[in-house]
């Protein structure tokens, strides 16, 4: 089988997949983004002030889109992946001649999708509220991109792994939004007590986000060019992980 018709197949069916059922995928993110908009934002924005020099309402767009790609990258492959297992499609794949890296890249590559749409639509819905203009337009579209690429990896192990739908939202709920909570997205780590800051450096979210802020706004906590690589270097280290497991059948074999 010709790999290039094998991979756009692949990502053809993800990328119909979320769009068929776009109530559930891209609604729901435009509704939430307003209210933290409206609640964060106007409400209690106004009461905070300015946040390193720039208004709260233009200091959290840059997160609250950031998140949002995270979530909704992460959910499409686990989501998707975890279900080829459960209804046994992942049996007509292991028989078919593809590779193992097309069969990644056409799931990563529909988290990928989902991920940059509903931040396009976030970003959309920042307009009405804020006058955020591009600081980097290059650096944006490659930090967007890599951290929907990470977290579409993190998907796909998660969804190898997971033995029912229970196991699919446990990383979700007790890992990834607390960790893209406590990531600045809200507030600045200059914000907090010494001891606190030094915790928060080791959460990950907080680099993809401060580097996403600078592409925006210029601002960050962090050192941008640091966060890059390594979230560069996550990328590939769970590129080279997902690939072994796939090697190996783990999850997908029993």
């Amino acid at each position: 089988m010709n790999n290039s018709v094998a991979l756009r197949t692949l990502l053809f069916k993800e990328i119909r997949r979320f769009s068929r059922i776009w109530p559930q995928t891209l609604l729901p993110p435009a509704i939430t983004t307003s209210l933290y908009f409206l609640i964060f934002g106007k409400l209690i924005g106004a009461r905070i002030g300015a946040v390193n020099g720039v208004s709260y309402m233009d200091y959290i767009v840059p997160g609250v889109i950031l998140m949002s790609v995270i979530n909704h990258a992460y959910s499409n492959v686990v989501s998707s992946f975890y279900s080829t297992k459960f209804q046994r499609h992942i049996e007509e794949l292991l028989v078919a001649p593809v590779p193992n890296w097309v069969i990644l890249a056409g799931y990563i590559g529909g988290g990928v999708a989902r991920g940059v749409l509903v931040g396009g639509v976030v970003a959309a819905i920042s307009t009405i509220f804020t006058d955020v203009t591009l600081h980097n337009g290059w650096l944006a579209i490659s930090v967007i991109i890599l951290t929907a690429t990470l977290f579409s990896l993190a998907g796909f192990i998660n969804a190898i792994f997971a033995d029912s739908f229970d196991d699919i939202a446990i990383i979700p709920n007790f890992v990834l939004t607390p960790l893209s909570y406590l990531g600045g997205v809200f507030y600045s780590v200059s914000m907090l007590p010494d001891i606190w800051q030094k915790i928060a450096l080791a959460n990950p979210i907080l680099y993809m986000i401060n580097a996403f802020r600078y592409s925006l706004i210029g601002i960050s906590d962090v050192d941008v060019y640091m966060a890059m690589m390594m979230t560069l270097s996550f990328v590939v280290l769970l590129v080279v992980f997902c690939l072994i497991l796939l090697a190996k059948g783990v999850g997908i074999k029993n």
